[in-house]
């Protein structure tokens, strides 16, 4: 595979990569309506609350009418809220915070070092050159072959004319 290839594969590679983590913070399409919580409180006040969930700070829903809807509690209590869904006969209930999955986690905390140290290897691999002498440092060296008396192709007559290889 030459160079050329390698790299391309490595940019393909590299936008797959983020496109696949920037996705999954990216918001989702065609989700619940957000509602302010004071719309909230007035649409439990009037009846129009059919059902609420309770997710750690934040309150999902359906009204009366079928639509879906979340909004956030800016309460820490929630005895005040709970007992007017209760008066109105709307049914709720809790469920634990969402919490990202473990490799998740760890594949975004570590893809920073991932990155650096694929780099650092990528630069390490350039200045060595391999065969060649691709390499970022290897306009210093010497390509120049040493050769046996047996090996040398030019004559005197080659070079008659020039004063220089004379002397």
């Amino acid at each position: 595979m030459n160079d050329l290839t390698r790299n391309i594969v490595l940019w393909i590679v590299i936008a797959i990569v983020l496109v696949a983590v920037f996705s999954n913070f990216g918001q989702r399409a065609s989700g619940p309506e957000e509602v302010d919580y004071s719309q909230f409180l007035v649409q439990v006040e009037a009846g129009s609350i059919r059902s609420a969930t309770f997710q750690g700070d934040r309150i999902t829903g359906e009204r009366a009418d079928g639509t879906k809807f979340y909004t956030y509690n800016p309460e820490t209590d929630n005895s005040v809220l709970i007992g007017q869904l209760h008066s109105k006969s709307v049914l709720f209930g809790a469920q634990p915070p969402e919490r990202q999955g473990f490799l998740l986690q760890l594949f975004v905390s570590s893809f920073p070092i991932l990155l650096l140290i694929g780099v650092w290897i990528y630069f390490m691999r350039q200045m060595q050159g391999g065969a060649g002498g691709r390499g970022a440092m290897s306009f210093g060296k010497s390509r120049a072959r040493l050769l046996s008396e047996d090996q040398v192709k030019a004559t005197f007559a080659d070079v008659a004319g020039i004063d220089e290889a004379k002397e």
